[in-house]
């Protein structure tokens, strides 16, 4: 890994999921500064209290006022947003904008998940990411792509009922996917902004695996045998509205699992091994 200049890093969601690991894994290198950057007005959080514990400065702004938040993050080398489900395009380019203003020198978006093919047209969910970072390419400033696909953590949401034993698949189990968890993309977001490759690029990092390999980790895991439900026509069914009409987020987890690509990762130009899926599960799955 080449040395950085980067000095003073700010994160912005840095109490949610995964920001608190990310400001985490900055902390325990014991090399920067870290801001943590929180809405007004101020307020106690725990999180917030144990990052503040360990070196890091709490700083508040109204992000609705841009003299505000320009005076907040004055001085920052790296900022970082790890704003959670939502408007992500006007959540962020209030934090884009005022960073240019500063002279931030690289600013690392909120994208932190599966990665889909180039041209092809987003969810409506992913459509801010797309747009923050046509505006985010064309800024000057730095900035650096993580895409880590699903949280072990989150595994639950996206089909693997572990207290039922039972799985659903919205597509083939033959299909990939790439998984990560929360520690360790804190941790492959600090040292990125060490690695060359990273400057105005994509980091790819995680395990990938295909759906069937998955499900067997959680089988050993929990000593159980599955219960598996294929549903491979929710988009269908949502977009035409026949009955059973699938929830909004049954649908955006089908997208996901159709659509998303898997390019080889980056994990070796890093200083650490992710914790694997079978060590989390060992530690997290019931065995029965």
């Amino acid at each position: 890994m080449s040395d950085t200049q980067f000095h003073t890093i700010t994160i912005a969601g840095a109490t949610g999921n995964l920001g608190f690991h990310i400001a985490n894994a900055f902390l325990n290198q014991g090399s920067y500064n870290v801001k943590v950057l929180r809405r007004k007005p101020e307020n106690i959080n725990e999180k917030a209290n144990l990052l503040a514990s360990k070196g890091a400065k709490i700083v508040y702004a109204d992000f609705n006022d841009k003299n505000d938040l320009i005076n907040t993050i004055k001085g920052t080398d790296v900022f970082i947003s790890a704003v959670g489900y939502g408007d992500y395009y006007n959540n962020q380019i209030i934090l884009l904008n005022a960073s240019k203003e500063v002279g931030v020198k690289r600013f690392i978006p909120s994208e932190f998940g599966s990665e889909f093919a180039q041209g092809m047209e987003p969810h409506p969910i992913l459509a801010g990411k797309y747009k923050l970072r046509e505006v985010l390419e064309k800024s000057g400033l730095e900035y650096t792509y993580i895409f880590n696909g699903v949280f072990y953590e989150f595994l639950e949401v996206f089909g693997f009922d572990a207290k039922n034993k039972k799985v659903t698949f919205y597509t083939s189990g033959n299909e990939k996917v790439r998984i990560t968890s929360l520690a360790d993309v804190g941790r492959y977001t600090a040292e990125s902004i060490k690695i060359p490759e990273a400057r105005n690029g994509i980091i790819r990092v995680g395990y990938t695996l295909t759906l069937n390999e998955l499900l067997q980790k959680f089988e050993d895991a929990s000593g159980s045998k599955w219960e598996v439900v294929e549903d491979k026509d929710v988009q269908r069914r949502f977009k035409e509205k026949i009955d059973p009409i699938p929830p909004p987020i049954d649908e955006f987890k089908a997208f996901i699992s159709n659509n998303a690509v898997y390019y080889d990762v980056d994990n070796d130009k890093f200083s650490f091994t992710p914790l694997s899926i079978t060590e989390f599960l060992n530690s997290n799955i019931k065995h029965s």
